[in-house]
């Protein structure tokens, strides 16, 4: 679902502080198997380090942003498991460090997380393009940007996955369509079954809001309904076994955020879709932590919660408790 466009102070804010960064020239770090080089690296403090990536699978550079342990330079022949946070719709790779504390949050914490760029939708999957398959932003999430993590920035193959919204689509699609390569998944306010009822429409309203043909994304969702379910969550949810699972939603209705009325409609337009999710793992005996409740919005605030909330199963995955 959407998620609110940053500000205008909130774009000059982050253009004020673009001019006390220092730019660092292009690495040409090159990912071996995959193609994929970082072609440009700019330090936004000492943790925070912000990749251009040439990727072939999106044919496109992209943005990716990486926060590195605390002890990650006095520590120079570690390995760190890998937090990927990914973005919703309409928004950037910056959204999780611009809406949340994430970077303070991980502090303390000895695991290094990233947050690549899921294009102007925010929907992180390969699109159907009429047949081509491209930009395919799964590989480019899963493959190439672990790939240049492992050569350049030491991470280690230990990796979970959470996201906000289209972000928490990704996160149950990717361990769905690649069962065992993350340690753990969580979602919030996730778009889980992009076939139940008024979510094929929700996908390509997210679409055409970028100005692009709905079309492209996975086809039309009766012709091409084998291409939807094999990227739907809820289609490939047996995957989902042995995969510690997190996912919340609010009803988005009574008791929740007055002053965010959008937010609340957005929420509430998801509940539905996530019932069913949460009825089809048990129907499948695939657990999962969840998290319903009354109210809340399609808004960060929340989101942040439902992380914290959800930090303890990742922190297992990530080896970390």
């Amino acid at each position: 679902m959407p998620v609110p466009r940053p500000t205008r102070r909130t774009v000059l804010l982050a253009a004020a502080a673009a001019t006390v960064t220092t730019a660092v020239g292009p690495t040409s770090a090159a990912g071996a198997a995959t193609g994929a080089r970082i072609t440009g690296e700019r330090w936004l403090d000492a943790r925070t380090v912000d990749l251009t990536v040439a990727s072939p699978s999106v044919g496109a550079s992209l943005p990716v942003r990486v926060i590195l342990p605390t002890r990650y330079a006095a520590e120079p022949t570690r390995t760190w498991p890998v937090l990927h946070l990914l973005q919703g719709a309409h928004d950037d790779y910056t959204s999780w460090t611009r809406e949340t504390d994430i970077s303070a949050f991980l502090a303390d914490k000895d695991v290094l997380a990233v947050m690549p760029s899921s294009g102007p939708t925010g929907i992180p999957t390969d699109w159907w393009n009429y047949g081509r398959n491209l930009p395919d932003y799964e590989t480019f999430h899963v493959d190439e940007v672990m790939e240049l993590l492992r050569t350049t920035y030491r991470a280690g193959t230990r990796r979970v996955v959470a996201g906000v919204s289209t972000g928490g689509y990704g996160a149950f699609a990717f361990a769905a369509r690649r069962p065992g390569v993350f340690a753990a998944a969580a979602s919030y306010s996730g778009i889980l079954d992009t076939t139940a009822p008024r979510m094929p429409l929700v996908m390509s309203a997210i679409v055409a809001r970028e100005s692009l043909i709905p079309l492209t994304l996975w086809g039309a969702s009766l012709l091409q309904r084998a291409n939807w379910d094999q990227h739907n969550p809820y289609a490939l949810a047996g995957a989902l076994k042995g995969t510690p699972l997190y996912f919340s939603q609010g009803t988005g209705q009574s008791g929740g955020a007055p002053d965010n009325l959008e937010g609340a409609l957005l929420e509430g337009t998801l509940w539905e879709q996530s019932q069913r999710f949460a009825q089809r793992l048990t129907a499948l005996g695939v657990p999962a932590t969840t998290h319903f409740y009354n109210g809340g919005a399609h808004a960060w605030p929340y989101w942040q919660q439902e992380f914290r909330a959800s930090w303890p199963m990742l922190a297992a995955g990530l080896g970390l408790s």
